[in-house]
């Protein structure tokens, strides 16, 4: 079984393929061929030729051409493109992760033992600049302004979960003022050094992490180093601490709870000691010699992984932090509550009374022709796939049934494979039977003007066909990769009418407005975005082809039946 940190809780030929399979490679429209060079359509970014050890810096490339899918058994109807009426464009964020990577109540120290397949992921050579991508990826929202294809100015941002990665007070606000716009300062405990795992203190220095800083007098170089490539980066940890002025989405913005949004290290129940060592004054660095896959297996699935550090003293393998109160773990309602805190609009971003109230998560919105319904799909019991409580399916079919001359547009975090959690009490919750995936796929297929299921979790793009039993017709459901990891990407999603009978939707991928190179600057957050890609690019535990996905994943133009006829 293999573990991840968000699964720490259990342990031309192109051409005439796609169109043999019912989909056809489209060239761009008059509209497309205008916008400036921001996504996808237009430029793409991928790692380019490696170094001696396999490290690679980001290279531009051609645009890549949009497919068109008509999985769902819906024609594509000649002259379409010509006499489509544009209906609604937005885009959506997903897994931003922004996360405090000097927080106590992280588990970098799992991260090494993923090599026999147990654990991925619970350390990043690149988190520290997860709030500097953030900004990046309005940035160019901002600049973009519209859809490619339909010209509409943006109607709003939707962000489909773990805006924060561990649920924390302080990355709450990080978030909601990143996207509200101000000043940032994605800094925690001491505001005279950096403190988490990857400085060059030698007391502490461990080789599992990279370190960019020059490697300390008598150690070795870092693992990340000798084995990977990784380049020396001379104040970057100071850099990374900075405040800085986010530019803010000049659109309103809406969000969707996440694992990491609910869940301590998105996994665990806030009973979990971890939430309270949060705001303490000790952090695990490295795991005493001797610990074994299996012991850390163990202690996971036994809710209690400092068992494998025994008492938390400082040593070379725990060293002393700055307290700090900020890195509070903050419930469900208590997130709820922060999206009042705000700048930007609307206020509550989608959240309301109700949420507030009851300490619920899910909402809707009616924006044109389209109900935009948001799900909680996040069990308040642990682990990190989802599920919902019978009384959110109750109202998801309520709300659905009575968009009456109204197409639906869901959002999760969890995507439908990925929502087969079915615990119950373990986090306090004893609602039961939690629903799964596969019966909210059933239920939305019998509802003719659902058209998609919009979600993140797994941080690939990925885009699936639900297609109804039994004759033409269902909905899609649009996976899109994440901020933090590699390829560090946004999607555009319009909706047209064809006025032939059927609608389009147009995804269009966006990268986040750093430039390819960071050439060295670390002054300014789009240059550190740049580098944070970069990095990402070179994770050794980032499967690149997995999350970039296949062009039927990327730039596409979905086929569904007129939802309103």
């Amino acid at each position: 079984m293999k573990l991840s940190r968000r699964d720490l809780f259990r342990a031309g030929a192109i051409a005439g393929g796609m169109a043999a399979a019912g989909r056809i490679v489209a060239g761009p429209s008059l509209a497309e061929a205008a916008v400036t060079p921001r996504t996808t359509f237009n430029r793409t970014l991928a790692p380019g030729p490696p170094n001696a050890l396999g490290y690679s810096q980001i290279v531009a490339g051609p645009g890549e051409i949009r497919t068109v899918r008509t999985d769902l058994g819906i024609a594509a109807q000649p002259g379409r493109v010509t006499r489509r009426v544009g209906l609604q464009a937005f885009v959506q964020f997903s897994d931003m992760h922004v996360v405090d990577d000097q927080s106590p109540a992280r588990v970098e120290w799992v991260d090494r033992y993923e090599t026999p397949g147990l654990f991925s992921s619970s350390y990043r050579p690149q988190e520290m600049l997860s709030a500097q991508v953030a900004d990046a990826m309005v940035q160019a929202v901002n600049a973009q302004k519209r859809g490619p294809v339909t010209k509409l100015p943006f109607s709003f941002t939707i962000e489909t979960g773990d805006n924060s990665d561990n649920c924390q007070f302080n990355e709450v606000r990080w978030y909601i003022d990143v996207l509200d716009g101000g000043t940032i300062r994605p800094d925690s405990g001491s505001t005279l050094a950096y403190e988490g795992v990857m400085d060059n203190n030698a007391l502490y220095y461990d080789v599992h992490y990279w370190h960019p800083h020059p490697t300390p007098a008598g150690k070795q170089p870092d693992q990340y180093k000798t084995d990977h490539g990784f380049p020396t980066v001379a104040g970057l940890l100071n850099a990374s601490r900075r405040p800085f002025t986010a530019a803010g989405l000049d659109i309103p913005w809406y969000s969707v709870f996440g694992n990491h949004d609910g869940l301590v290290q998105g996994n665990f129940p806030h009973t979990m000691q971890l939430s309270t060592m949060a705001v303490g004054p000790l952090k695990v660095i490295s795991p005493p010699a001797g610990v074994s896959d299996t012991d850390v297996k163990e202690a996971v699935e036994n809710l209690d992984p400092l068992s494998l550090v025994g008492d938390l003293v400082v040593s070379p393998y725990v060293r002393a932090v700055t307290p700090d109160p900020n890195r509070r773990s903050l419930t469900r309602k208590q997130t709820v509550e922060e999206h009042f805190t705000t700048t930007g609009l609307p206020v509550g971003h989608g959240f309301t009374a109700t949420n507030r109230a009851d300490g619920t998560a899910y909402y809707y919105f009616d924006e044109g022709s389209i109900r935009h319904v948001v799900m909680d799909s996040v069990n308040p019991n642990g682990y990190a796939d989802g599920s919902l409580d019978p009384a959110q399916f109750t109202w998801l079919k309520a709300t659905i049934e009575a968009a009456t001359g109204k197409a639906v547009i869901v959002y999760s975090h969890h995507t439908s494979g990925t929502m087969s959690n079915p615990f119950v009490l373990t986090g306090g919750d004893p609602a039961l039977p939690r629903v799964l995936g596969d019966e909210v796929v059933s239920y939305l297929l019998t509802q003719s003007h659902v058209i998609a299921w919009v979600n993140g979790h797994t941080h690939v793009n990925r885009i699936t066909a639900h297609q109804r039993p039994g004759g033409a017709g269902g909905f899609w459901e649009i996976n899109t990769a994440s901020h933090i990891d590699y390829p560090q990407q946004a999607r555009v999603i319009e909706v047209a009418d064809n006025l032939d009978g059927t609608w389009s939707i147009i995804t269009t991928i966006i990268d986040h407005a750093g430039p390819p190179s960071y050439a060295g600057v670390l002054n300014n957050t789009l240059a550190l975005a740049s580098l944070s890609r970069e990095l990402a690019a070179n994770d050794p535990q980032n499967n690149l082809a997995a999350s970039t996905g296949t062009p039927l994943d990327r730039n596409t133009e979905l086929l569904v039946d007129n939802p309103l006829a």
